[in-house]
């Protein structure tokens, strides 16, 4: 399995570092991006529109971050074209463990699954893409 290009959207430099080792060891990815915040995130993938090939095939999200969460990043995700929204398997990476969290990103239809930090080599291989 092989993903071409991954969006790790986290504001905690540690996990971030961890993602990318992960990802990068796994030489699953050819390309790993990184945005620190989901409104930096929401930009950039603006900037991919006209170029659909850009678009991240993955995504990993935090859920806890300053300014927009992980779920106000999905709502305004949500507005972006069908063909946008189709593409990349999105995975809440995320150390929450709360019930309520966990019941939320299971009603939403663009995240494929919810894991909990750290990633793992374990983790990456078992993931359905």
């Amino acid at each position: 399995m092989d993903l071409k290009h991954v969006l790790l959207i986290d504001d905690n430099d540690i996990d971030i570092y961890i993602s990318k080792h992960i990802v990068n060891s796994s030489k699953m990815a050819e390309k790993i991006t990184v945005k620190n915040s989901a409104v930096e995130a929401l930009e950039y993938l603006s900037t991919l529109m006209e170029n659909s090939e850009a678009f991240p095939d993955t995504i990993f999200l935090d859920i806890s971050m300053p300014v927009m969460d992980g779920f106000g990043f999905l709502d305004q995700y949500s507005k972006f074209p069908e063909y946008m929204t189709e593409k990349p398997h999105i995975f809440m990476l995320t150390s929450s463990s709360d019930a309520d969290d966990i019941e939320r990103v299971s009603k939403i239809k663009f995240v494929k699954k919810y894991l909990t930090k750290p990633l793992s080599l374990t983790m990456l291989k078992s993931l359905q893409f």
